[in-house]
């Protein structure tokens, strides 16, 4: 977000005191820049802002997508805030971030302060998902970063913000081909790879619904999205794969893992590892 912007839209999200921490995940989940909390009796608000870079329907479209899950979590109101002091503040909200054992998410901005024995992943904060911030994000980080072997092929399924992709090449992957539903995403896409040095010959951007017309093999699948999306594309993930390639899926939350892994043919895909960070859960699966 820059100075450019005159106004954001807010997002007031309701429910019990105890689900703070999982309404300001939801609300980052959703492509919020930042939140603030405020209690009414026994009742939590979550106020998440948004950029204007999109209408008000799009980002209330994508809380609701969330929330969906949540039975007790619903939207309050919405609304516009103009710009004042947000557009210093709201850097703050995006320190450098340690991830797994080697990497550290951080943004642009803070170029210079990262640890000298890890991995840097430079993610611009932007309407595409996938800063680094959000726990799902963060467990599919730490299983590609224990799984990934060097040379390997990568899908990147979802890729919005190009943070996996980006990932996957910097710890040593051959190629990525990374899609993604909403072609608005690859200009942020592409300004990511940018900021990493890494050419857009290594990572090949293409508009596409899930693996529809996606012609594989590959060594490694990556999708940190949702779980009906990853339901649909599941039956489609061993035909894009090598045999023993793998595929890592995140963006779970951990009631729902008993779901997917009744739609699992494991005949087909064996898990190698479950992880839980928080509320949320994520697994890799092997080709067998």
């Amino acid at each position: 977000m820059g100075n450019t912007e005159s106004y954001w839209w807010y997002i007031t999200v309701e429910g019990p005191a105890d689900h703070g921490d999982v309404m300001v995940s939801l609300a980052d989940l959703a492509g919020s820049i930042g939140s603030e909390s405020s209690e009414k009796e026994d009742r939590l608000m979550v106020r998440a802002f948004f950029r204007s870079t999109h209408d008000l329907g799009f980002w209330t479209k994508r809380v609701n997508e969330s929330l969906e899950p949540w039975e007790c979590l619903q939207i309050f109101d919405t609304g516009k805030i103009e710009n004042q002091k947000w557009h210093t503040a709201w850097k703050d909200a995006f320190p450098p971030l340690p991830v797994g054992d080697s990497l550290v998410v951080l943004a642009p901005w803070h170029k210079g302060s990262e640890p000298e024995d890890r991995i840097p992943l430079y993610i611009y904060p932007g309407s595409a998902f996938g800063t680094g911030y959000h726990e799902s994000t963060q467990s599919a980080l730490v299983l590609l970063e224990r799984h990934i072997k060097r040379a390997s092929s990568v899908a990147d399924i979802g890729a919005g913000s190009g943070i996996l992709s980006i990932a996957a090449l910097k710890l040593g992957a051959g190629n990525v081909r990374a899609r993604d539903i909403e072609p608005a995403v690859r200009s942020e896409f592409d300004q990511n790879l940018k900021i990493n040095g890494i050419s857009t010959s290594r990572a090949e951007f293409e508009t596409g619904d899930l693996l529809k017309g996606f012609e594989g093999p590959v060594d490694l699948l990556l999708a940190n999205i949702v779980v009906d999306p990853l339901l649909s594309m599941l039956p489609d993930i061993p035909s894009v794969l090598v045999p023993g390639g793998r595929a890592i899926l995140s963006g779970m939350i951990e009631k729902e893992r008993d779901r997917f892994m009744e739609n699992l043919d494991t005949s087909l895909l064996e898990v190698k590892e479950e992880i839980i960070t928080g509320e949320w859960w994520a697994v890799i699966l092997e080709l067998r």
